[in-house]
């Protein structure tokens, strides 16, 4: 069984991409900027944007099955739902 580090690095490939030049050029500003090669400043903005879309998704999600359980209710049975819900419980 191969065992990973934590602190191993994730794999690479080597792949050929078509860039928008505009982006490009943006890219190599920041990467001269920070001294470091133009992979690392692409793979970071990569990595950010997959991690918002899975955001994205993940809210989206939230969002449908929140429609499905509360779809049928009505705006007065809603504003119960919410009342019963989010009202703190006092001491009596």
């Amino acid at each position: 069984m191969k065992r990973t580090s934590r602190l191993a690095k994730p794999a690479k490939r080597r792949t050929t991409l078509t860039l928008p030049a505009d982006s490009l050029t943006q890219a190599a500003r920041i990467a001269r900027t920070r001294k470091v090669n133009l992979s690392t400043v692409i793979s970071e903005a990569l990595s950010e944007g997959l991690r918002v879309q899975a955001a994205t998704e993940r809210s989206e999600e939230v969002l449908r099955a929140y429609r499905q359980a509360f779809g049928g209710f009505s705006e007065e049975e809603l504003s119960i739902l919410d009342g019963v819900l989010l009202e703190p419980v006092t001491g009596g």
